[in-house]
């Protein structure tokens, strides 16, 4: 990133929200969370989640039409994995952050 200042329109911050409101649910931050840094089966993710196929498809709707994820099918099974550097650099980033220790 350059050191340009991103001047951002009305439709970028709607677009924004609406990534940070996807990624609000505990549930769709754990299954990107999941997929950050390989891809795994559906089945996979649910295992790992405690929740059910249903609803990690239900989730992962979502999360591709926000272009968060993707899905590649592979035989009888679909795998996920983050759609990019982009989310995956994001998401490392804020995880650093609120690890680090702070003053309060």
């Amino acid at each position: 990133m350059n050191n340009e200042t991103h001047h951002t329109n009305d439709e970028h911050i709607a677009e924004l929200s609406d990534i940070f409101s996807l990624l609000g649910d505990p549930t769709r931050l754990r299954l990107v969370l999941c997929c950050l840094n390989e891809p795994f089966a559906v089945t996979q993710i649910a295992q790992r989640l405690g929740v059910s196929t249903s609803l990690v498809s239900h989730h992962l709707r979502l999360l591709r039409a926000a272009r968060l994820v993707r899905a590649e099918r592979r035989g009888k099974q679909v795998f996920c994995q983050v759609t990019d550097d982009h989310i995956r650099v994001m998401l490392l980033n804020l995880l650093a952050h609120i690890e680090e220790p702070h003053d309060d």
